[in-house]
C-alpha cells in the first residue's frame, strides 16, 4: 500500500535537514515562477521537450526538462536537488524513491490537481496520515494475454474443452484449455499453449514483481488490511500451480528456462506460437505489427484458484507519478501546478501524454476516446466497466526480495532446488526486506482497512 508512517528517528533527521534545504527553487523576481522537471523516463524525451516548448510558448513561463541517464536516477536527484535551482518536480517511481525523497514531497490533497484524480488514482499516492504527496500519471494492467484467432480455432475442434473464451471465467478451466491446446499443439500448429516462463533477468519481473502481488492481494483481503510486516504466504500453493502450469505447457524445457529472454518469451506470442502470455499492457509495443492481430488481442484476470477470485479483473499498477518540490518558492511552485495542470487539461497535451507517450493517465479529465491506443488497454479497462474490481498492487519490499525469490524460482525451474526455497524467499525474505527499509530509510507502509481501498 501506498500510504506510509515514519519513525521518529527518521522525522528527527527530517527536521534537522530542513534547514539546508531552504534556499531550494528559483531566485528569479519573476511573480510567474518557473518549472524544472527532472525525469525517469527516456522513451519520452521527445514528449516532454515538445510539451515543454508548448507551454513556454503558449504561457511565457520557462519549463526546462533533464531526464537522468539509464540507472542514474538516484545520483542525478541527489545532486539536483541539492542545488539552489533544484527541480520543482520529479518522478516517483515506487516505494523505495518516495522514501528516498520524502523531505522534498509537497502535500497536494489540498489541490485542485489531486481532486482531478481518478478514484484509482488517489488511492494510488503516496500518502502519510492524510497528506497525498504524489499524483499517479500513468495507470497500467497485466494479466493474461490471449490470441483470440488461436482459441477460436481451438474452441472449433471436437476436442476443445470450451465452447468460447468466455467460458474461461476460473483456474480449473483455464488449466484445463492450457492442458488441452497443450496436448494438441501440433494441430493446432503451436510451440505451446502458453510463453515460457522466462527467468533471465530481463523476464523475471513478470513472476517476482507482477504475479507475486496476486497471491499478497488475496492476503491482505483476508487481514482486512493493507501492509502487514510479516506474511504467511496464505495463497503461495495457488501461485506455485500457475508457475507449475506455464513450466510445464510452454516450449521450453524447465532446465532452460532461465536462458530465455524477455524478447524470447514475447516473441513467442507475437509470432502466434502460443496462445497464451501472462503480461502487461506494455507488451503491445513489442507485440504489434508480428503475426497477432490488435483485434486479437485479449486479456484474462491471473486465475490462480482463489476464493473469490472470480469478483476481480485484471492487476493495476500505477508506479509512475509526479511530485512537487515543496522547498522551491512559492512562485515557482504555484507554476509547476499549473503546467501539471494544462497537461492534463489541455486536449493538445493531453493527446501527447496519451497517444504519443501511452499513458493511460488516471484523471477525471481524459475521456474513453482520450486513452491509449492500445488494445490490452481497452481489454483491461473492460472488467472495470462489467463491475469487476481491479486487483491492487500492494508495495513490496525492494529488488532484493525480488531477486531472492528469482534465484529459488531458477533453481526449482531446473530441478536442482525444491518449492520451499522459493517459500522461504518470499515469507521469510518479506520481513527481513521490511526490516531492513526501516533500518536504512526509517519509514514503513501504513496499514489500512483493505475494504476502504478496493
Amino acid at each position: 500500500m501506498a500510504t506510509l508512517k515514519k519513525t521518529a528517528a527518521a522525522a528527527a533527521a527530517i527536521a534537522l535537514g530542513l534547514t539546508g534545504l531552504a534556499a531550494c527553487g528559483s531566485d528569479s523576481a519573476d511573480d510567474t515562477g518557473h518549472v524544472y522537471y527532472m525525469n525517469n523516463k527516456s522513451e519520452i524525451v521527445d514528449q516532454l521537450q515538445q510539451l515543454a516548448d508548448m507551454y513556454q510558448e503558449e504561457t511565457g513561463v520557462e519549463v526546462e526538462i533533464q531526464t537522468a541517464a539509464s540507472g542514474t536516477y538516484d545520483s542525478t536527484m541527489s545532486s539536483e536537488l541539492a542545488k539552489s535551482n533544484a527541480p520543482t518536480m520529479f518522478n516517483i517511481s515506487g516505494y523505495d524513491q518516495f522514501a528516498k525523497y520524502q523531505d522534498y514531497v509537497e502535500p497536494l490533497q489540498d489541490t485542485d490537481l489531486y481532486d482531478m484524480l481518478t478514484d484509482e488514482g488517489k488511492a494510488y499516492s503516496y500518502k502519510i496520515d492524510d497528506n497525498a504527496y504524489t499524483l499517479p500519471y500513468a495507470a497500467e494492467w497485466y494479466g493474461i494475454i490471449y490470441n483470440k484467432a488461436i482459441l477460436e480455432d481451438y474452441c472449433a475442434k471436437s476436442y476443445a474443452v470450451i465452447d468460447s473464451v468466455d467460458d474461461i471465467t476460473d483456474y480449473d478451466t483455464f488449466k484445463a484449455v492450457v492442458e488441452s491446446i497443450e496436448e494438441n499443439k501440433d494441430d493446432l500448429g503451436l510451440t505451446g499453449a502458453i510463453a515460457t516462463p522466462g527467468l533471465d533477468a530481463s523476464d523475471t519481473y513478470r513472476f517476482v514483481a507482477h504475479m507475486s502481488r496476486i497471491p499478497l492481494f488475496y492476503e491482505y483481503r483476508d487481514n482486512d488490511t493493507t501492509f502487514m510486516f510479516e506474511i504467511e504466504g496464505t495463497y503461495l500453493d495457488n501461485y506455485k500451480d500457475f508457475f507449475d502450469l506455464s513450466l510445464n505447457n510452454s516450449p521450453t524445457e524447465g532446465g532452460l528456462v532461465s536462458s530465455k529472454t524477455y524478447d524470447d518469451c514475447t516473441a513467442e506470442f507475437s509470432l502466434g506460437q502460443v496462445a497464451f502470455y501472462p503480461n502487461g499492457v506494455w507488451a503491445y509495443s513489442n507485440i504489434k505489427d508480428n503475426e497477432v492481430a490488435d483485434e486479437d488481442l485479449g486479456m484474462l484476470p491471473y486465475f490462480m484458484g482463489i476464493d473469490g477470485e472470480e469478483d476481480y479483473g485484471v492487476a493495476g499498477v500505477y508506479d509512475a507519478s509526479w511530485a512537487v518540490n515543496k522547498n522551491a518558492s512559492e512562485q515557482d511552485k504555484q507554476a509547476t501546478l499549473d503546467f501539471i495542470e494544462w497537461l492534463v487539461t489541455d486536449d493538445e497535451a493531453k493527446q501527447i501524454l496519451a497517444k504519443d507517450c501511452g499513458f493511460s493517465v488516471p484523471f477525471t479529465t481524459f475521456g474513453d476516446d482520450e486513452q491509449p491506443d492500445n488494445p490490452l488497454t481497452v481489454a483491461a479497462k473492460a472488467y472495470t466497466d462489467e463491475g469487476k474490481t481491479e486487483v491492487r498492487s500492494f508495495t513490496i519490499p525492494n529488488q532484493q526480495w525480488q531477486d531472492d525469490i528469482a534465484n529459488a524460482l531458477i533453481e526449482y525451474a531446473q530441478g536442482t532446488g525444491d518449492w520451499s526455497a522459493v517459500e522461504d524467499a518470499f515469507v521469510n525474505g518479506w520481513a527481513e526486506e521490511w526490516a531492513n527499509n526501516e533500518d536504512s530509510l526509517g519509514m514503513l507502509p501504513q496499514a489500512e482497512s483493505f475494504s476502504s481501498e478496493s
